[in-house]
């Protein structure tokens, strides 16, 4: 980088950019349309673009392992790849939900969740044997709100 580098500036400018300038800005880089994100998404992802561009993307021999390291995790299993890692409370997080005076206690494990000594793939599964009924997980342990849409 030389004291004249102009990539720090655009970089500075994607912050004060208009959501339009930002969506303009994508379709110039990326030669397509932008996603349906939020403005934070297309501001990281157009500074990496930006980056890329003028100094170069990763190693071939980097991507491989990065590739590795994520069969690793997920075993290679297409279904688990797929899924947000943001979206899955981090691997020791307890969840606490009182259901008719009684206190359940769920710890997220690497593979699922565990409740009263048993491993579980879905929360669902927890909340139907908690309760009888069928319920969505998620809503069930306050992870997420029944009339969000996401």
């Amino acid at each position: 980088m030389t004291t004249h580098d102009p990539i720090p500036a655009r970089l500075a400018a994607l912050k004060t950019a208009t959501t339009l300038e930002l969506k303009a800005q994508w379709r110039d880089l990326f030669d397509s349309e932008p996603p349906p994100f939020n403005r934070r998404y297309l501001e990281s992802r157009l500074a990496y673009r930006i980056q890329e561009l003028a100094y170069g993307g990763l190693k071939p021999e980097t991507v491989r392992r990065l590739e590795r390291l994520g069969e690793n995790l997920d075993g290679g299993d297409r279904k688990k790849s797929k899924r947000r890692a943001d979206q899955m409370p981090i691997a020791g997080t307890r969840l606490i939900r009182e259901w008719q005076g009684v206190e359940h206690v769920v710890t997220v494990t690497m593979d699922g969740f565990e409740w009263q000594g048993r491993p579980y793939k879905s929360l669902s599964a927890i909340a139907r044997a908690i309760t009888g009924t069928r319920w969505n997980g998620w809503v069930f342990f306050g992870l997420k709100n029944r009339r969000a849409r996401t």
